[in-house]
C-alpha cells in the first residue's frame, strides 16, 4: 500500500492530462505501466523509455513530462545519479523514484537528491495512478514501507556523544556527511580502504546507528 502523505489543500489537477514519462529498464514492467497508466484519463504518457539516455533524446521531440517515473537501477547512466542533471534539464517536473530496495541508504539519497516521491516496484498498478495525481497536488507519494522509514528520522533519539569520536573518525565522518562513498574517503585521507571500513563501524557503534542513512539523517537534522 502507498501513504500519501498530505497534500496542500488549495492544490487541483491540471485540466488537461497530466504528461507522464515512464523511465524503465524492465521491458515487461515498462509495458505493463504502459498499457495501465496510459490509458488512465487523467495521464497523457508523452515518453517511455528503458534507460536516462533514451529518456533524454526523447525529451528533445516530445513537450515536457509534467512527472517522471524513474527507475533507480537503470544500466548506463541510473537513476540516482542522473536525477540531479535531469531536475535541471525539467525544472517543473516532479520526480518519483521507484526500485525494488527498500533500504534507508538509497530513501535518503533518493530525496536528497530531490525525488518528490518514491515507490516499490511491488506496488499495485493502482497506487502508481495514485502516486502521479497526488505528486501533481504538491503530495510525497511513498509506498508504506518507505514512509515508515522517512518517519523513524524524525523520532527523538538519545543525545549522541561526538566527543567519544576519536580525531580521525570525526574525519572520516565529515567525509561520509559530504555523501562520499568509503573508497573516495580513502582517497582523500590517505588512508587504506580497510582502515576507512574499521572508522566507520567504530562510528556507527558511538553514534548508535545502523546505517549510512541513518547517519545522514540525524547530520541533517543537526543532531551529529
Amino acid at each position: 500500500m502507498t501513504t500519501l502523505l498530505p497534500a496542500a489543500p488549495a492544490a487541483t489537477l491540471p485540466t488537461a492530462p497530466i504528461r507522464l514519462a515512464l523511465v524503465e529498464d524492465d521491458a515487461r514492467l515498462r509495458a505493463l505501466l504502459r498499457e495501465y497508466l496510459c490509458r488512465q484519463p487523467e495521464l497523457d504518457c508523452v515518453i517511455v523509455a528503458g534507460s536516462v539516455e533514451e529518456f533524454l533524446r526523447e525529451i528533445e521531440l516530445s513537450l515536457p513530462p509534467h512527472v517522471v517515473l524513474l527507475d533507480i537501477g537503470l544500466p548506463g547512466l541510473t537513476g540516482l545519479d542522473a536525477l540531479p542533471d535531469l531536475k535541471k534539464c525539467l525544472p517543473d517536473a516532479e520526480f518519483i523514484v521507484q526500485t525494488v530496495f527498500d533500504d534507508t541508504d538509497r530513501v535518503y539519497q533518493a530525496l536528497r537528491l530531490g525525488a518528490s516521491g518514491y515507490l516499490l516496484k511491488s506496488s499495485p498498478l493502482p497506487e502508481y495512478k495514485a502516486a502521479v495525481l497526488d505528486v501533481v497536488r504538491g503530495g510525497a507519494p511513498m509506498s508504506r514501507a518507505i514512509a515508515r522509514k522517512v518517519l523513524a528520522h524524525f523520532k527523538p533519539v538519545p543525545s549522541l556523544d561526538a566527543n567519544a569520536l576519536t580525531d580521525r573518525e570525526r574525519d572520516v565522518l565529515h567525509c561520509l556527511v559530504e555523501g562520499l562513498g568509503e573508497k573516495q574517503v580513502a582517497a582523500r585521507l590517505t588512508m587504506a580502504p580497510s582502515t576507512v571500513h574499521t572508522h566507520v563501524k567504530s562510528i556507527y557503534r558511538k553514534l548508535q546507528v545502523g546505517s549510512r542513512g541513518e547517519l545522514l539523517g540525524r547530520a541533517a537534522r543537526g543532531e551529529l
